[in-house]
């Protein structure tokens, strides 16, 4: 079964790294077969919202889009 560490937080209240967790769930008689850290290597990424979407009068397949990333 696979669970994300961020959701566990969520429910339980740990205060120790992803590491220390395997460790202690090892120790506990629950297999921990590895660790996966999914945003390795991302960085400087930005979510924006798109609030609004128009056809570009000049050309076909361009739109003109008003997007916010939430800093005002």
């Amino acid at each position: 079964m696979k669970v994300s560490y961020k959701w566990l937080k969520e429910y339980v209240d740990i205060d120790i790294t992803p590491e220390e967790l395997a460790e202690k769930l090892t120790a506990a008689g629950v297999t921990v077969e590895n660790i996966q850290y999914l945003n390795k290597g991302v960085k400087n990424v930005v979510v924006g919202q798109v609030l609004d979407a128009q056809k570009h009068p000049n050309a076909e397949k361009l739109s003109l889009c008003q997007v916010t990333d939430g800093a005002y």
